[in-house]
């Protein structure tokens, strides 16, 4: 049986990741650089939230196609959407965004994508969804919807600006 997460609780997970943001970072400057696709989009309205009370906020987008370790599983070739960091990377404090953090080979690749911009002087990750089942040593900082799910679960996100609505379903494998 599919399980719903609906819009209100996927507010209330970009809340709590700009709220927990907001308390850790305070007024430093920093960067939300989101993980295309659907990071991106968590990463935009974190920092819409955001920059309600701070002014320096950057923003940015990673495509990680190029970087991926999966193409032998995915069923069709990687979309190229570019990346948009329009900002020195050398120095910065950086937070990547994501949808979901499941094994963490996502944000293995995104980390190997932002490097090549420059060296950031940190780099946390806030993740809208983490659904455990971890395969690399990589754990969120900032987490939105701690989701219980089993390792061979699917979990679809769906968000307004990429699929028309704001929804996230479990579905047993």
């Amino acid at each position: 049986m599919s399980r719903f997460l609906d819009a209100e609780a996927i507010e209330a997970g970009v809340q709590a990741l700009a709220r927990a943001i907001r308390e850790r970072v305070g007024e430093a400057p920093v960067a939300l650089v989101g993980i295309r696709s659907r990071g991106d989009e968590v990463a935009e309205r974190v920092c819409r939230v955001l920059a309600e009370e701070d002014a320096d906020l950057l923003y940015g987008t990673l495509d990680i196609s190029l970087y991926r370790d999966d193409y032998e599983h995915l069923h069709e070739n990687p979309q190229l959407q570019g990346s948009e960091i329009d900002f020195e990377i050398e120095g910065a404090h950086i937070i990547l965004v994501d949808d979901v953090l499941f094994t963490g080979r996502t944000t293995r690749a995104a980390l190997d994508a932002l490097c090549d911009y420059g060296r950031p002087a940190r780099i946390e990750l806030a993740v809208l969804i983490d659904r455990g089942h971890r395969e690399m040593p990589i754990q969120p900082d900032y987490v939105g919807i701690h989701l219980e799910t089993e390792r061979r679960d699917h979990v679809y996100v769906l968000l307004e600006g990429t699929d028309g609505e704001d929804k996230v379903e479990v579905r047993p494998a």
